[in-house]
């Protein structure tokens, strides 16, 4: 008998040290769903207008304790899955209000006509620690008649040596279309060896530099170099703080041209008009344009529109003749291309 007691004793003891430490652990991680936005709700549908706010707000996500969460709402096209989405807040909250003079922009820049309703798609995302998976709530589906306007890209601008570093230049700077703080642009260095900065709006007041040369944007920082004179593709991400270039060339690669599929005939780039241009006997077939005789940066259009889009549909060449082609992406927040038969 006194073993048997000594045995479940034994057993007893166990469970209750094993308990202790499954306590000790501390809060576990529990993603319970919840995330869920309540307004606007289902089906709304709004009419944009310039003087009134949008209100947007949400359920908290639950991970089964006390967490310190942030909530990033995004919207696109309904259908995009998200693909380039407008930021329209990044808070610690359950709400976000917006101007929908903003979200109108957003609509407007992803070339969505005013007064004309579209279906727009809206989630919340939460997120807790880069090393935990990010919640994302069900998509929230509104119409939304946005009105006609002048668009008002976000930008930064890029004074510097090449341009006597003039912040107010609004020329020469990197666009945000979809209004998510990335930016990117095309800038001509008319100089080799240049430097540069980036400034939020016409002024010195918030500038950021490269203390280090190593891709990170410090507030206040110092110069950035640039090297051979040329035209540079700038971005700059100020959710991240990075920034990358990159000295482009371009050419027109494709079957109408002589050289086909496997050779780029080159753009040459004027700085009064601020275009690259060719002009060259074409046969029907298709074309794109790519930087550096390589894929990793080409255009083509997805749309037929004239617009272009990286990695995009080849672009047709109805028939043979003597064309003079125009690339425009040097300071514009949309590219664009025409083909003119002489």
């Amino acid at each position: 008998m006194k073993f048997i007691k000594y045995i479940v004793l034994s057993g007893l003891v166990g469970i209750a040290l094993w308990s202790c430490t499954d306590d000790s652990l501390g809060p576990v991680l529990q993603k319970n769903g919840g995330l869920e936005i309540t307004s606007p709700a289902t089906g709304a549908s709004w009419i944009l207008n310039d003087s009134t706010d949008a209100v947007f707000t949400w359920n908290g996500a639950d991970y089964g304790f006390a967490a310190g969460t942030t909530y990033t709402l995004q919207m696109d096209v309904a259908g995009s899955n998200f693909a380039s989405p407008g930021v329209l807040g990044n808070v610690n909250a359950l709400t976000v209000i917006v101007s929908q003079d903003e979200i109108n922009n957003i609509l407007l820049a992803k070339e969505l006509e005013g007064n004309v309703p579209a279906n727009i798609d809206f989630r919340v995302i939460a997120s807790v620690s880069p090393d935990i998976a990010n919640d994302t709530s069900p998509v929230r589906t509104i119409s939304i008649t946005p009105y006609p306007s002048n668009v008002l890209i976000p930008q930064l601008q890029v004074p510097g040596s090449y341009q006597g570093w003039s912040p107010a230049d609004s020329t020469t700077a990197v666009y945000s279309p979809t209004s998510n703080s990335q930016y990117e642009g095309y800038v001509y260095f008319n100089i080799d060896n240049a430097f540069y900065k980036y400034t939020v709006g016409p002024s010195w007041d918030t500038n950021y530099g490269d203390n280090g040369g190593d891709g990170s944007l410090d507030q206040g920082g110092s110069d950035i170099a640039a090297g051979a004179a040329g035209v540079y593709k700038l971005n700059a991400n100020l959710n991240q703080l990075t920034h990358t270039q990159l000295r482009t060339d371009w050419g027109l690669i494709g079957s109408a041209t002589p050289g086909g599929w496997d050779a780029d005939q080159n753009l040459t780039y004027d700085p009064v008009t601020k275009k690259f241009s060719i002009t060259l006997d074409l046969v029907a077939g298709e074309i794109k344009f790519r930087a550096n005789d390589d894929w990793a940066f080409n255009f083509g259009d997805d749309g037929n529109n004239k617009t272009l889009e990286y990695n995009g549909a080849n672009i047709a060449v109805a028939e043979a003749g003597n064309y003079t082609i125009d690339l425009q992406i040097v300071g514009v927040p949309k590219y664009r291309y025409a083909i003119t038969k002489n």
